[in-house]
Order: C-alpha cells, then structure tokens, then sequence
C-alpha cells in the first residue's frame, strides 16, 4: 500500500435521512475526505446485494450503505431489511474472499450533518489502511459494463 492511496467509496443514502445528512453537511461546510460518491436512493432497504457487489466489481475499494436511524425509517420497515440485505451480503463477500470489513452499514438522520462527515472520513480512512481491493477492474480484467 502507497502512501498515496486515495480509496473510491462508494455511499447508497437513502433519501429521506441521510441524503439531506450529506446535504446538512455540505450546506455547513463541514469537511470530509473528497473519496466518496453518494447515490442517493429512496431506502437503505431499497439497496440489493446486487449494487453492492457491482460497485465493488466497477473497482469501489469499500461500500457504504446510510439510511435512518432505526424507528425512524420513512417505510416503516426499510431500514430493518437494509440490515438483514448488508449482512448477507457481508457473509457473500467473504467467501468471494473479499475482506467485510470494507462494506459498513450506518444510521445517519436528517439533522445529523456532522455525523455524516465524520462517518466519511472513518469509513475513509478505515478503508485507507485496507489497502486497494483486490477486484480493481485493472486486476480482475473485468470491464464496466456499458448501456
């Protein structure tokens, strides 16, 4: 691992929460590490082990999935299925013998702005010490796929 190793992250934030987190964030200026892209979903439980696993695929050196904070969800029942979704997930990364430790899910709300930068630049530099996942499209010879 170099020094300069900068890790692609790639956050699902669900809309109602941790999007405007993000926001909250940005809007206060609160600064975190410029290695995140957040995509913004209606519900953490919305999220499928499927994009999971392409934004690993695609070269994400680590993947974090952020919705509301438990009771607090705006499907009654998302965020719980977001849980049981990144726990499966965890347990396929591991016999793909990529380390579970570079998929994290967290609780961010609305108002919770300066949570939400201080998860990014741990989850960051968390990642940063991982070192590069070893499914860089580079090293895998897997291309992204195009639409």
């Amino acid at each position: 691992m170099t020094v300069d190793f900068q890790p692609r992250i790639v956050v699902f934030a669900c809309n109602w929460c941790s999007y405007a987190g993000a926001d909250l964030a940005g809007v206060s200026r609160l600064q975190y590490p410029a290695t995140t892209r957040v995509i913004r979903v209606m519900c953490s439980g919305r999220v499928t082990p499927g994009f999971i696993l392409e934004a690993f695929r695609l070269g994400a050196d680590g993947v974090l999935v952020t919705g509301c904070h438990p009771g607090d969800c705006h499907y009654i029942s998302g965020n719980q299925n977001a849980v049981i979704t990144v726990d499966r997930t965890t347990q396929l990364l591991r016999l793909l013998g990529l380390e579970p430790g570079r998929l994290r899910l967290e609780w961010v709300s609305a108002a919770e702005g300066a949570r939400f930068a201080h998860v990014m630049s741990e989850f960051t530099e968390h990642i940063r010490k991982m070192g590069p996942t070893p499914l860089k499209p580079e090293t895998c010879n897997l291309k992204p796929v195009t639409r």
